[in-house]
């Protein structure tokens, strides 16, 4: 079995775009991150890209021209872990992403993949795999074409009917 590349080597190789479509209500709720911020002890001016290694990763990427967007399909009442997302999301935005937000009821008539995803330069895709609970499993590699596609029409999908970031309002 070929192992799997780290989310680092993956943007390291990214030349073009990575796109990510998140569509849980919840992920790694144990997270001490997310329980600090839940007892309300999470000091969010704080956190810059020294404690942030992922900022510092989409900054680096995004500044040699790499399109990152991140799209994420919610159910609306949010869920307590998607509000510390989208408290999160400012700093995603800083470092170069773009976050768009689709209520789930408008996500009805599209055609979605069962998980989570990266898609690199619409070839190389990377599945997150994730329990009944929201923790994380492992990741999976495919490379087949037409796979890639599919996620990637998805993706498009979404992006086409979400919400920027900046004009998202959690109900």
């Amino acid at each position: 079995m070929t192992a799997v590349p780290t989310l680092e080597e993956l943007f390291a190789a990214c030349q073009r775009s990575a796109v990510h479509l998140e569509m849980r209500d919840g992920y790694m709720r144990d997270d001490p991150r997310f329980i600090a911020w839940q007892a309300g002890t999470l000091n969010l001016s704080a956190l810059d890209e020294a404690e942030r290694p992922w900022m510092a990763l989409m900054t680096e990427t995004t500044s040699r021209g790499v399109r990152i967007r991140r799209a994420r399909i919610v159910s609306e009442p949010i869920s307590d872990y998607v509000r510390y997302e989208y408290d999160l999301t400012p700093g995603n935005v800083a470092s170069g992403e773009l976050v768009r937000w689709l209520p789930r009821r408008q996500s009805t008539d599209l055609a979605l993949p069962g998980n989570d995803f990266w898609l690199f330069d619409d070839e190389t895709l990377l599945l997150n795999h994730f329990d009944g609970d929201g923790s994380f499993l492992d990741h999976e590699l495919i490379t087949d074409p037409a796979v890639s596609k599919l996620c990637s029409t998805a993706f498009e999908s979404v992006w086409n009917r979400a919400i920027p970031h900046e004009e998202y309002r959690p109900a």
